[in-house]
């Protein structure tokens, strides 16, 4: 049975999503750690999130390196 209520939905993917990235990154995985910003685990998910979003963004674009 599907869910079909939009913002349940959410939540059980960003669930399965955070679980996954606890098994993958090998961290304690806790359910009461989801959107609780002072948990360090929660805030590393969250850097990886923003870390693959900019690098989905940048794909395909060549950068340069400066120079010191």
């Amino acid at each position: 049975m599907a869910i079909k209520n939009p913002v349940v939905n959410k939540v059980f993917n960003d669930l399965d999503s955070y679980r996954d990235w606890c098994r993958f990154e090998g961290k304690v995985f806790d359910e009461k750690a989801l959107y609780n910003k002072e948990d360090s685990n929660w805030e590393a998910y969250q850097k990886w999130q923003g870390w693959m979003r900019a690098k989905a963004r940048n794909a395909g674009r060549k950068f340069n390196q400066r120079r010191n």
